[in-house]
């Protein structure tokens, strides 16, 4: 189920996409327009009473009414029918992250403060190229990379916390036994651990730097990998959502169009230097227009998810360019006033 914030967002969109005066009128008819249960309406009108997250309903409405009244999107027409996907991933091939589907043509996405496009497992993206589907080896990814270094780190902090009884090999924890390993270490690595991190950090941004390179040039895949990164789906969405400095309203681009504006030019993947293991990249291309060559940049962090030795690292993907210069990303037409953006 989706949090509070991601549930308000997304369908304080939708219902300003319908013809209502406000939030409170359209929460009070309970279009049938929008297909949710009665409870996801009963959870949405608390939200709305709790007063908490008012300007979250107040820019997440002003952009669906701009959705609906811009020319390059609804022009006006109300919608029949509103979709929501409840954060489920829907079925299939696609890399564009779908909220909502609209009279079942248009694509929706809502993107509320955040800079993380995605959290695949590291496997995933650096040796399945972030395709949606495929059999990836789901060993951890620290072990696979870096072994002598994940089993000094582990031997230095089973011996600094004291846990003894703890297997000799990492491989063997159970789910309890990291949990407590987890909690035993606290805010920072004891004893000579920092050290032992540190090795793992470079080892591991190295190798997989490395492979994430060699998987790309294997499979001729450079251009398709940079449109993954950058979201470009196999037909044209909308982003409606907000950054910390304004609200944000695009139509992203498919293949076919994003060809039209601009020419791939490289994918450059290296390791990163950073307080974890980390891979930075830049997708480099030129703008038809002007011949300018300009790039996107952004960077991948490779932690455990939970916490030290919880759970197997993730692949965190973030964008450093902001949202709105993406190439492929286009501004919608003029609609109603900017709302007033929430602290984050």
């Amino acid at each position: 189920m989706p949090d509070d914030r991601t549930t308000v967002t997304e369908l304080a969109t939708a219902l300003g996409m319908l013809p209502y005066a406000d939030v409170r009128t359209a929460l009070g008819a309970r279009p049938g327009e929008l297909a949710v249960g009665e409870s996801t309406w009963a959870r949405l009108a608390a939200l709305y009473d709790g007063g908490t997250m008012a300007d979250e309903f107040a820019t997440a409405y002003a952009n669906g009414r701009a959705f609906l009244e811009a020319p390059d999107a609804l022009r006006g027409r109300t919608p029949r029918l509103i979709e929501w996907t409840g954060g489920r991933r829907p079925p299939g091939d696609e890399v564009a992250p779908v909220d909502l589907r609209i009279d079942h043509v248009y694509l929706v996405s809502c993107k509320y403060l955040s800079r993380n496009i995605a959290n695949p497992s590291p496997a995933r993206l650096f040796e399945g190229l972030l395709a949606t589907s495929g059999d990836w080896d789901q060993a951890d990814w620290y072990l696979r990379t870096a072994p002598d270094e994940y089993r000094a780190l582990y031997a230095s902090c089973r011996s600094a916390t004291g846990l003894d009884e703890l297997p000799d090999d990492p491989e063997a924890l159970t789910a309890v036994e990291r949990r407590g390993l987890r909690k035993a270490l606290g805010r920072s690595y004891p004893g000579d651990a920092p050290e032992h991190y540190r090795a793992l950090c470079t080892r591991v941004s190295t190798v997989s730097a490395e492979r994430w390179r060699e998987n790309v040039a294997a499979q001729r895949l450079q251009e398709r990998q940079a449109w993954r990164l950058l979201r470009i789906g196999n037909a044209t969405y909308f982003l409606l959502g907000a950054d910390a400095k304004r609200s944000l309203r695009l139509r992203v681009a498919s293949p076919w169009d994003w060809r039209q504006s601009f020419e791939f030019l490289d994918l450059d993947i290296r390791a990163g230097k950073a307080g974890q293991p980390q891979v930075d990249w830049s997708v480099i291309y030129r703008e038809r227009a002007t011949t300018r060559t300009l790039s996107v940049e952004g960077h991948v962090e490779v932690r455990w998810s939970h916490g030290r030795f919880a759970q197997p690292p993730e692949a965190k993907i973030y964008l450093e360019t902001a949202t709105d210069e993406i190439p492929g990303y286009f501004a919608l037409s003029a609609g109603p006033e900017q709302p007033r953006l929430w602290a984050d």
